[in-house]
């Protein structure tokens, strides 16, 4: 029997977890820039969602707090996450009866913005039998890659892959391949995605790493004191990234209309 990807076991199972850890990002194409920030993310049980109790006032669910959840961040914009995913895992042939774990950035004093998060999917047996990739950019608009084997327990550290069909950054053309591993500890979850270009040339390598725990009143204390101004700070670099490149006169390409459908299916 051949070892699956599941999700990295925990304590706080029943709750909302939150992960404090880092973000690398490394272009190799046609310069070489890299740089790595600290990060934290949280984990939502959104097969529960309706039964989960927050456990301190600093977080919400669907409400304003200084770190919150809302199911408009995530899907459509309308639909309760639960729901939506399930819907999609029904028009790609699947079935999740199990738990299903999303990995986000909150809300942060009410400002979001989630520059990729991450679905996992599982059967009743535990076994995740599949990753939706959920992609935003800073246009707003937003984007999902459904990650499967036809519904066979995903391996351990598999590689998982889809054809770019979404406007990120203006110095990367939407054409090219994505690859995922993901790999899941007790201590330690990381979500490696690495980009290469249309002639096969990586591109891109990228990582959100962290280390989940209970999200309770100290850990949220924890991310508002390290982190208050945590979005600002994801959409500052961002644009400070982008200005650096700017200046190393890399490639510059205009953002094209958005797919027309908001799932791009892609079993490997």
């Amino acid at each position: 029997m051949r070892p699956t990807l599941s999700s990295p076991p925990s304590p706080c199972q029943e709750g909302v977890q939150i992960a404090f850890g880092e973000v690398r990002h490394t272009r190799l194409s046609p310069v070489v820039h890299a740089f790595t920030y600290p990060a934290f993310f949280i984990r939502v049980p959104v097969h529960r969602l309706g039964q989960v109790q927050s456990s301190t006032r600093l977080f919400g669910l669907n409400r304003a707090a200084p770190l919150s959840f809302h199911d408009a961040d995530h899907g459509d914009g309308q639909t309760p996450a639960q729901p939506w995913i399930h819907a999609r895992l029904k028009d790609a042939g699947l079935v999740a009866d199990g738990p299903i774990w999303l990995d986000t950035f909150p809300r942060v004093f009410g400002y979001s913005f989630k520059p990729v998060s991450f679905w996992h999917c599982h059967n009743a047996a535990g076994e995740r039998i599949a990753i939706l990739a959920e992609v935003h950019n800073t246009f707003g608009e937003r984007h999902g890659y459904l990650l499967h084997d036809r519904g066979r327990p995903l391996r351990a550290g598999a590689e998982l892959s889809a054809g770019k069909a979404f406007h990120v950054s203006p110095f990367a053309a939407v054409e090219g391949r994505y690859r995922f591993r993901f790999h899941g500890r007790t201590d330690r979850w990381v979500a490696r995605i690495d980009l290469d270009a249309g002639d096969g040339q990586a591109l891109l390598r990228t990582s959100l790493s962290g280390s989940p725990m209970a999200l309770d009143p100290r850990s949220a204390r924890r991310a508002l004191l390290r982190y208050p101004l945590f979005t600002l700070g994801v959409i500052a670099r961002i644009h400070a990234q982008a200005f650096t490149l700017w200046r190393r006169r890399v490639p510059f390409f205009s953002k094209p209309n958005p797919p027309s459908t908001l799932i791009t299916r892609s079993p490997f």
